[in-house]
């Protein structure tokens, strides 16, 4: 009988190839963190404070900031910690944490977007009918469902990659622990668990990405319909927040699966964007486009 030692902590490599500029990348990472949690916190207490904000779309973007706040806070303080500490260790159950969390959250903010399309899609083309379908109980029932469903997915996917034995290798190729480089260290054949892991992860994702491009395929037959130009401004400049910010999300994730040539460097960069940079930006954006956002953050 071979004598197995379990794991019970990881090794995380970081990011290669940044030798002199780890003290650079800490300050540059810990000023987007800041900036995230500071934009967010700043967006969501406006939204709860001001009355004028307390309608269907102002709701999710409220669901977004606290989504942001925990998306960007799953990587980004063990990230800091080996960048300015060298610290690499993470116990067995801090892996464990980052597998559930990190697609916890980006699920649900995929789905969230999906909900935040449907909210749009209902305010252009039934504008009359719009607080009779997304009223409280509605917005409250989907909003609930993106978190349940999401924390469903989770589950299932980290118990699929912790129930797999760990005995040899215990050093993870990446800057956080994720399903697929914690996966490649099991001393157990992969191959189903991965596919699985990956079907479910790719099917969650394009349904959510086909669902936005119906609403908006519908959105834009309905403001090309419209007969003043003011309305069509408006009707516009009310999905192009959200459009934005559906493109950073989707954007990125559809370069690093469609082209697997991409170097290994360029995919660390990509993906250091999406984890880092994005949650900072969702705030700035909703805010640059937004009039009454920008009252409410004044008045408070």
């Amino acid at each position: 009988q071979v004598n197995h030692t379990v794991v019970t902590h990881f090794i995380l490599l970081g990011i290669p190839n940044i030798d002199g500029l780890q003290t650079i990348l800490f300050f540059t990472f810990l000023a987007f963190y800041l900036c995230a949690l500071m934009g967010n916190l700043l967006i969501f207490s406006a939204i709860l404070i001001d009355p004028h904000l307390h309608t269907p779309m102002y709701f999710f973007l409220c669901n977004l900031a606290v989504l942001d706040i925990g998306f960007s806070s799953v990587n980004n303080p063990k990230l800091l910690a080996i960048l300015w500490a060298n610290s690499r260790t993470i116990s067995l159950g801090g892996c464990m944490a980052q597998v559930f969390f990190f697609h916890f959250l980006a699920s649900t903010e995929c789905l969230l977007y999906t909900v935040m399309a449907y909210d749009r899609y209902v305010a252009i083309c039934h504008p009359l009918r719009y607080l009779l379908i997304m009223n409280h109980r509605v917005c409250t029932l989907l909003a609930a469902g993106t978190w349940i469903a999401s924390s469903i997915h989770a589950t299932i996917l980290t118990s699929l990659t912790f129930t797999l034995p760990y005995c040899g290798s215990n050093v993870v190729d990446y800057f956080f622990c994720n399903i697929f480089p914690v996966a490649k260290l099991a001393c157990a054949d992969t191959y189903v668990i991965e596919t699985v892991i990956f079907t479910n992860s790719s099917m969650v994702s394009m349904t959510c990405f086909l669902l936005i491009l119906m609403s908006y395929v519908r959105i834009v037959y309905s403001i090309v319909k419209m007969n003043s130009a003011e309305g069509r401004r408006k009707a516009a400049s009310t999905c192009a927040s959200h459009l934005v910010v559906v493109t950073m999300f989707f954007g990125p994730c559809a370069v690093v699966y469609t082209q697997p040539q991409l170097s290994k460097a360029l995919v660390n960069a990509v993906e250091l964007f999406v984890y880092v940079v994005t949650p900072m930006l969702n705030p700035v954006i909703y805010t640059l486009r937004n009039k009454e956002v920008t009252m409410a953050l004044r008045k408070l």
